[in-house]
């Protein structure tokens, strides 16, 4: 399983839900097992620079692929990218459970 998280922050608060509406553009996409879309508490004391997380699990590379082909990842892209500031993506493989 690939674990998809990806951390962004807006460049004017004036934009913060406009943001998080573009990306739970995404909860349409049919590809994930899980999708989560979700505003930073910012409880951390080193740094919160972050705004909002989405965090997708997908079955393997292929799933991940299929998601980012589908329109409403094209969609939330449009809406997003031009009111963002940071975009931080990391893919990882799941350990399995012991």
């Amino acid at each position: 399983m690939i674990r998809h998280i990806v951390y962004f922050s807006v460049r004017s608060a004036a934009d913060r839900k406009r943001v998080l509406d573009g990306l739970r553009l995404l909860e349409a996409n049919p590809h994930a097992l899980l999708l989560e879309v979700g505003e930073n508490l910012k409880l951390d004391s080193l740094g919160n620079e972050v705004d909002f997380v989405v965090y997708g699990e997908f079955t393997d590379a292929a799933a991940l692929e299929a998601f980012k082909a589908h329109p409403s990842y094209e969609a939330s892209i449009a809406a997003v990218r031009p009111i963002r500031d940071l975009r931080i993506a990391a893919d990882v493989v799941a350990r399995e459970k012991r």
